[in-house]
């Protein structure tokens, strides 16, 4: 049972690797065995998350890069394949948010950035990596959806919207490329402390976001990163097309 866990052998790329969730991820993967790289566009944050990779004693690659350059994705993927070979695990993680307020006071700008980041750079490196996987004849694509995924955000309708597209590029790659013994699934997080949502655990939200959640605490982006494993490996060799909550209870409260 332990050897269907088992990553070594294996490719992994991880976008926005760098930090919160993605680098619970990327250092999961690599516990697993893989050898794994990281996209991000903070150099110096790339340099840190790389240096932990390479303590766990597995080959690691960083890759400083704007998702949002699409012209730039075609290199940084190559890097990778040059470095550590063509991936066999892809998990498109990277995102951010902005808090607009709502669809009136939300700029053009923003929301563009937003989908850019999440959205576009998601389908353009699942297109461009899946072709390889169709090749080889075997493939994983996890994609990070949310609990926004499903519910409406008055604050960040851009957010929200590009997570509920996000649930379903996961559907609709899983039918395609399941012939092809490539199996695509998402994970939606609950609220898990990072970073980005730091500024909430300051507020009064925060004690609302423990009321609604049976747990009755916030996760820890390692928590979500054995759902990856696990979708990663072939443990999840039949499973292609789901939505993994990892939200200690928040989606199914009331």
């Amino acid at each position: 049972m332990v050897s269907m866990f088992d990553l070594s052998g294996r490719v992994a790329l991880v976008t926005g690797g760098n930090g919160g969730i993605g680098r619970g991820i990327a250092l999961a993967l690599a516990g697993a065995g893989a050898a794994v790289a990281i996209m991000g566009r903070d150099p110096d944050k790339n340099d840190r998350v790389l240096c932990e990779l390479k303590a766990v004693g597995v080959p690691a690659l960083a890759v400083t890069v704007d998702l949002t350059n699409r012209s730039a994705l075609e290199p940084a993927v190559s890097e990778v394949e040059r470095s550590l070979g063509a991936a066999d695990i892809l998990v498109n993680n990277a995102g951010i948010v902005v808090l607009s307020g709502g669809v009136l006071q939300e700029m053009p700008d923003d929301w563009d950035r937003v989908i850019e980041t999440h959205l576009t750079a998601a389908f353009l490196l699942s297109k461009r990596i899946a072709g390889g996987m169709v090749e080889r004849g075997r493939g994983k694509i996890i994609n990070i959806g949310s609990m926004y995924s499903f519910f409406g955000s008055g604050l960040a309708p851009s957010y929200s919207a590009v997570k509920g597209a996000i649930i379903q590029l996961t559907k609709s790659m899983a039918i395609e490329l399941a012939p092809h013994n490539i199996q695509v699934n998402a994970i939606a997080p609950g609220w898990i402390e990072t970073d980005m949502t730091a500024p909430v655990r300051e507020i009064p939200m925060n004690d609302e976001i423990l009321m609604r959640t049976p747990a009755g605490r916030w996760g820890e982006p390692a928590e979500v990163a054995g759902a990856a494993v696990f979708l990663a490996s072939d443990a999840a060799s039949y499973v292609t097309g789901h939505v993994l909550f990892v939200d200690g209870g928040f989606s199914v409260a009331y």
